[in-house]
């Protein structure tokens, strides 16, 4: 499309506005840009192949979008853009991380997040209590509890979605996924697994990753399953599991996404490890969850 014609199929904003989106989509390699050869100045704009990738992405997030609390909530809407910031805002700042492991004060928050101060800390709980990604724990008097929705447990979709199109298109420019992403992309869902009723036994998932010092270690977390259901998850990877499964970071997201699962290495009971890792991608991504 030339620039006018594009500009008017997405609502005719401020020039200045649609130039600095498409030079930011130019510079991902999100669009393409050619100039006419037969129209001098002339310039068309085409979607890119990390572009039509970005379109899986972006379908993640309207699905997800779609099972708010309150209601759908559409793509590209207000309350849709506010729910994305807060979010972000809380998974950068380690809030998400923190309370996937259990409810938290405010308080108690700013004790564990040392790198923001306590009004920080509160302005994002109140955007992610707004969105309906936290809520306060029921009688928690003065100091309350706040726990992690159902809805956030399943914004790993979309978050994995993300990180996955990061790593194949902009690798060098993007942050690596690190210790506590891996330990949020698999806390935050393991209390919605629902597994076979004869399934017991405790299972390790395990990630490799890059450390500060350019070191491999290792980062996940160990679910423990009792009659088809999560009994506990910690991230604390100690312990003699059952059963086991092993990957890359890159591995991992693409098995999260539902894409050649059988590539993580799987270990002691092969089959618990197998149901555990296709339960977290149905659980995310509605597949056999009735979605």
């Amino acid at each position: 499309m030339p620039l006018v014609e594009l500009r008017r199929a997405v609502g005719s904003p401020p020039q200045t506005t649609m130039r600095g989106h498409l030079r930011a989509l130019t510079d991902l390699g999100v669009i393409s840009r050619h100039r006419q050869n037969e129209f001098p100045g002339s310039v068309d704009y085409e979607l890119a192949d990390p572009g039509r990738d970005l379109l899986a992405v972006r379908e993640a997030l309207r699905v997800w979008l779609l099972e708010a609390p309150e209601g759908p909530v559409s793509l590209g809407s207000a309350a849709a853009k506010s729910t994305v910031k807060a979010i972000v805002d809380g998974w950068t700042a380690t809030i998400v991380r923190a309370l996937a492991a259990r409810p938290l004060s405010l308080t108690e928050l700013n004790r564990l997040i040392a790198a923001h101060n306590y009004p920080s800390l509160e302005r994002r709980i109140g955007a992610m209590r707004l969105a309906g990604l936290v809520e306060p724990s029921p009688g928690g008097g003065r100091r309350t509890p706040y726990l992690v929705s159902d809805w956030l447990r399943r914004a790993v979709a979309p978050l994995v979605a993300a990180a996955r199109w990061e790593r194949r298109h902009i690798s060098d420019r993007a942050t690596p996924v690190g210790r506590i992403d891996v330990e949020s992309f698999f806390l935050l869902p393991a209390p919605l697994l629902r597994l076979s009723a004869e399934q017991s036994g405790a299972c390790r998932l395990v990630a490799e990753i890059r450390g500060a010092q350019g070191e491999n270690e290792l980062a996940g977390a160990m679910i423990e399953i009792r009659d088809g259901e999560v009994a506990s998850c910690v991230s604390r990877l100690r312990g003699d599991p059952d059963a086991w499964a092993a990957g890359s970071v890159s591995t991992w997201l693409r098995a999260l996404l539902g894409e050649e699962a059988d590539r993580l290495e799987l270990g002691g009971e092969a089959t618990l490890a197998a149901s555990v890792v296709e339960a977290l991608h149905g659980t995310l991504f509605g597949v056999g969850q009735g979605a």
